[in-house]
């Protein structure tokens, strides 16, 4: 896993004008608690097992392509796999570090407006039933990066929806786990 500077940039794909077998692109954002593994972990026997098997936290964007997801149908993940999506960090926070990783305050603004506010209390699964559960079926590897769920407020919510568009800046952060600034690029 890489953990990335304060200042990162997401890249969004362009619209193409004229072309209906692409879709019309729908960037959007979504703070959430990172989960990093620290030690080869496999059908753990209990979710307090899970505890043991967490080297740490750190402040995720989970950037997410919605026409992806919303218009080429299947799994969920094609929508979270391009290119500098996923960005994480600025650093990553040790669980002795943390008094209650289910009790933090969680924040993302766009262009200065807050989008998302929420708490990790309101999460629907708290991070030991995560890797627990994810242990089950596949073995997790020092490093690996889990994402959990993220607050309301993602653009897909409002009507009409808001992307991100290239030119934005994003401000988010997660309580005791900093905060980080970034800016969105057209794609390469």
């Amino acid at each position: 896993m890489a953990l990335i500077g304060l200042l990162i940039t997401a890249r969004c794909r362009p619209r193409r004008q004229g072309d209906p077998s692409f879709p019309v692109p729908a960037p959007d954002w979504e703070v959430a608690l990172g989960i990093v593994i620290g030690r080869r972990t496999s059908y753990l026997d209990s979710v307090e097992e899970a505890k043991d098997a967490i080297a740490g936290y750190c402040v995720v964007n989970d950037v997410s392509e919605r026409a992806f997801q919303l218009e080429r149908g299947g799994q969920w993940s094609k929508g979270k796999s391009a290119e500098t999506f996923n960005p994480a960090g600025p650093w990553l926070v040790t669980p002795d570090e943390i008094p209650d990783v289910n009790d933090l305050g969680m924040w993302l603004d766009v262009n200065g407006v807050r989008r998302q506010t929420g708490t990790t209390k309101t999460m629907v699964f708290d991070p030991y039933v995560v890797v627990h559960h994810l242990s089950q079926f596949m073995v997790l590897e020092p490093g690996d990066l889990i994402n959990t769920g993220t607050p309301p407020g993602v653009g897909m919510g409002f009507t009409p929806p808001i992307w991100l568009q290239p030119g934005d800046v994003m401000e988010l952060g997660i309580e005791r786990l900093g905060s980080r600034r970034q800016h969105v690029l057209g794609a390469r």
